[in-house]
């Protein structure tokens, strides 16, 4: 509604009754302005005010102009939109900061001009308390849009203008400042506000959209951080097959353009004749862990690949491949399946003369690639030299596969050393398995008992060391090797040749390089070291320390002639670790047989000689502070034998 001369006169008495204490008319002065008046008047803003006393210049300015850059770059475009719609017509579209300074201004040249006669000029502080009721001001105190017309202003040199503001607010919802557009006071129409609140709510979309892109794009940048952080190979697709992301991996496997965009299509990827796994991707099929060849410019390479949809409000919109090196996979495989070489030479313990005659010929055998065959009783020991001969060589960065070929059943034995395809047979695995052999690529494979392998099974071994590849159960592609073989056994192979129990050529490949173990029974003086590691070994994983051993019992190690070598060694001491109600080692914990070897042919006194270490075992835990449940479980017993004994000892229960 405009303004005429009898609202502005009628107004203006109004205002002339307030300043000088006299009772206004409500039904001329709205509340609105009233209030703003109050207020003003409380604050003792002067209402003869001619110039703005607060205008900010040179750095301080600068420093204003800088703090609120964001939101002079954001409205800036909305308040030139917002000026077509009245340019010419003698307005100004101003923008001010939350506390109320101009910061920015657009407008017709005189009408700039004009304004600044007020100080209605950037710098300006145009707050109620220092400018009096206006179209900043009072928005931010009431923080709401209003329209302040004429002498609806508090201070004279407003009176010329109608002001009409609205706050602005980030996407916080913080109010960060006010657009106003302000002209000549007979211009004023409700619909200007109407314009001027459209304006705000467009910069406060304004706001929200940038912080929407800013999350977008902050999780973009978390994405391809962690995608690129993945040792695998991700490729992403739209539904033409068009690559649209790759992580650095593929890159470096496939190339891109200069621009950072990916080289090409994923179709031209494959090979040609994979049709059928095209297929699959072109399906919106989910594939787990499909073996496919990748063919490059001279070369290729085996994978497995995973691929899975993108959807999207339910709607496919790609997919996500996922490729692992089948080398580099199946090394992985072998560690987490615990299948890794943990000893160094460092850990083989002895000083033996002989036994480090051995020791280094097995140095030896880490500068060579030959096949190796270590021989030896049962527990020497065989299994420790074949880690520390695979982490000295060049293989040591490979996996170590081991294999106990008595236990593979006959029926799998193929399937066990080759792997098998998809399909093979009923009940297989999707997507095929590779066999030990695949899995030890690069590495090296320990066929421990070897000389008890049945004959299918060395027949498929010899085949393996002549060819140097194999060919899946149920595939037809063969599949190049590099695994290097130490083989072990507690037999007499050549004895087995002879008797026709074992392959003559087989022997022979295996035998490039022999190792004979020492027996603990030839080597003795290796005891006490012997004693003293596995003590440290044990007490560590036991959570139990032994801080001595009697020196009979040392003395018993030494006259016993150790059948089952440096593993029963080890035994022994364990299971004297368990029982022992100190942290010594007596002679009272040692087992039957090494007491006395007599006790094999004497039963009579390997019973009396029982009963007696028995008796002095049970009387020695009685003295301790365990309870008899605790001394019948550590003695491996049941509570009510533990009654029977401790009758049998003549001991009051």
């Amino acid at each position: 509604m405009l303004d005429t001369v009898e609202r502005f006169n009628s107004i203006y008495s109004e205002w002339r009754k307030f300043v000088r204490g006299g009772e206004v008319d409500r039904s001329i002065i709205s509340a609105l302005v009233l209030d703003a008046w109050e207020r003003c008047k409380s604050k003792g803003v002067d209402p003869y005010l001619v110039s703005i006393p607060l205008v900010l210049e040179g750095k301080a300015l600068d420093d204003l102009l800088e703090t609120n850059s964001e939101l002079i770059e954001i409205s800036r475009p909305f308040m030139e939109h917002l000026y077509e719609f009245v340019k010419g017509s003698s307005f100004v579209v101003a923008l001010a900061d939350a506390d109320g300074f101009l910061i920015q201004l657009v407008g017709d040249d005189h009408i700039l001009q004009s304004i600044k006669q007020g100080q209605f000029v950037v710098g300006a502080c145009w707050r109620e308390e220092i400018a009096g009721s206006n179209g900043v001001g009072t928005v931010l105190a009431l923080r709401k849009p209003l329209q302040i017309c004429g002498c609806e202003h508090y201070c004279i040199n407003s009176r010329r203008w109608t002001c009409s503001g609205a706050p602005i607010r980030n996407s916080e919802g913080h109010l960060v400042g006010v657009i106003d557009m302000t002209g000549h006071h007979e211009l004023a129409h409700p619909h200007t506000l109407g314009m001027v609140v459209a304006s705000a709510t467009a910069i406060q979309n304004e706001y929200r959209f940038r912080k929407a892109l800013a999350e977008c794009q902050i999780a973009d940048s978390f994405q391809r951080t962690v995608i690129s952080s993945i040792p695998e190979i991700i490729i992403a697709i739209d539904t033409d097959g068009t690559i649209s992301l790759m992580n650095n991996n593929a890159k470096k496997l496939f190339g891109s353009h200069p621009d950072g965009h990916p080289a090409m299509n994923i179709n031209s990827l494959w090979q040609r004749n994979n049709s059928k796994l095209l297929d699959h991707i072109n399906n919106n099929d989910s594939l787990t862990d499909i073996e496919v060849r990748i063919q490059f410019k001279n070369s290729f390479a085996d994978f497995t690949l995973t691929c899975n949809p993108i959807v999207s409000m339910n709607k496919v919109i790609g997919k996500l491949i996922i490729l692992n090196e089948i080398k580099r996979a199946r090394t992985l495989a072998t560690r987490m399946m615990g299948a890794q070489a943990n000893f160094q030479f460092e850990d083989v313990i002895g000083n033996h003369p002989d036994f480090l005659a051995t020791v280094e010929l097995a140095r030896i055998a880490t500068q060579i690639d030959s096949n190796v065959l270590l021989l030896g009783e049962s527990g020497t020991g065989k299994d420790i030299f074949a880690q520390a001969i695979h982490n000295g060589s060049r293989r040591s960065d490979g996996p170590y596969v081991a294999v106990n070929c008595v236990t593979i059943p006959r029926d799998l034995i193929s399937s066990e050393l080759f792997g098998y395809s998809d399909g093979a047979f009923t009940g297989s695995r999707k997507g095929g398995c590779p066999g030990k052999f695949e899995l030890a690529e690069g590495g090296t494979i320990f066929l421990d008992e070897i000389g008890d392998a049945p004959l299918e099974l060395q027949t498929a071994l010899l085949r393996i060391i002549e060819d140097k590849s194999i060919i899946r159960v149920g595939g037809t592609r063969v599949t190049k090797i590099n695994v290097r073989i130490i083989a072990a056994t507690n037999r007499n192979l050549k004895e087995e040749v002879r008797k026709g129990t074992f392959r003559e050529d087989l022997y022979y490949r295996l035998n490039a390089f022999t190792l004979q173990m020492i027996p603990l029974r030839k080597r003795k003086t290796d005891i006490p070291f012997l004693v003293d590691s596995f003590l440290r070994r044990i007490s560590m994983s036991m959570g139990k320390e032994i801080i001595a051993v009697d020196n009979d019992v040392l003395e018993k190690f030494m006259q016993y002639h150790w059948p089952g070598n440096v593993r029963e060694l080890q035994n022994v001491l364990e299971r004297m670790m368990n029982i022992a109600p100190t942290n010594r080692l007596t002679s009272c914990l040692l087992p039957s047989e090494i007491v006395d070897e007599r006790l094999s042919n004497d039963s009579d006194y390997a019973t009396e000689r029982i009963d007696s270490v028995e008796r002095e075992l049970v009387l020695r835990l009685l003295k301790s502070t365990l309870s008899k449940n605790e001394i019948a479980k550590k003695l491996g017993i049941s509570r009510s034998t533990l009654y029977r004994k401790l009758e049998k000892y003549g001991h009051d229960r």
